[in-house]
């Protein structure tokens, strides 16, 4: 039996155990080609964020480098899943580019806003917030653009809240760095423990409806339409409960960041 038959008859799990074992480079490869569908798939979810200043495939290529350095690190002693690693993995690596970045177009900037304002016009005027046709109407703008728009204002609101806690964690390697610790240290899992608790205790303190928003979109996986329907409220209510939530969590986030930075700057002085 050929090499690459032996391969095709394992399971992904049972490759990655081998590779660990023999650190070939032909399993490596073959458990890149494996994966490569997670890069494809998660360049074409996120490129809304990055198409302004890099293209798909170069995102695919950096993903691949991602893939090849994950499986080397992967730790297979802990209980995650392979894909769950590298997704995470790939996410941080266009979350980083786009810090880098200014990559939300003034153009989508606007049609939010407008949308935004259009639903606090109609609803000072109706009594009740305005279903999606309305704000539609009332804007005079297609239901593609309309889906379009909250899409991305979504996407803008998550990951400008991933940055900020990529910043908080960031910040502390850095200081640690600064100070000769290159190594991975115990203090970056306590590190990641107590931004978990921060980000926990900012939802706590959110409004009943926004925790549940929250809960159904992060946890339950359900979109903004099957949240109106759970909630019993227009699509462009729960977008506006969503996009209220992420704002919260991201202040109360850099708070918790410009804190840890004078103490950082004290423990300096």
């Amino acid at each position: 039996m050929s090499t690459q038959k032996l391969y095709e008859e394992q399971s992904n799990e049972e490759l990655l155990k081998l590779y660990k074992e023999t650190n070939s480079l032909e399993i490596k490869q073959e458990l890149v080609m494996r994966y490569i569908y997670l890069v494809k798939s998660i360049a074409l979810q996120m490129r809304d964020i990055y198409l302004s200043f890099v293209q798909v495939d170069d995102i695919i290529n950096e993903g691949v480098i991602a893939i090849m350095s994950a499986i080397d690190k992967f730790d297979m002693e802990k209980n995650v899943k392979f894909e769950t690693y590298i997704s995470k993995r790939i996410k941080g690596m266009i979350i980083d580019l786009a810090r880098k970045q200014d990559w939300v177009p003034r153009s989508t900037r606007k049609s939010t806003r407008d949308i935004e304002d259009a639903v606090t016009t109609l609803y000072n005027k109706l009594g009740y917030y305005p279903s999606i046709q309305e704000v539609t109407d009332y804007l005079d703008i297609s239901m593609e653009k309309y889906h379009e728009t909250m899409r991305k204002a979504a996407l803008f609101n998550i990951l400008s809240l991933d940055m900020v806690l990529a910043e908080a964690q960031g910040n502390e390697i850095s200081s640690k760095l600064a100070q000769g610790e290159s190594h991975e240290q115990p203090e970056d899992k306590f590190l990641k423990k107590e931004l978990t608790e921060i980000l926990a205790t900012g939802i706590k303190g959110l409004k009943e409806n926004e925790q549940l928003v929250i809960s159904l979109y992060y946890i339950e996986e359900l979109n903004m339409r099957q949240i109106a329907d759970v909630l019993q409220v227009s699509e462009p209510r729960v977008s506006q409960i969503h996009s209220n939530a992420i704002k919260k969590l991201r202040k109360h986030m850099e708070k918790f960041n410009e804190e840890r930075g004078r103490k950082d700057v004290s423990g300096i002085l």
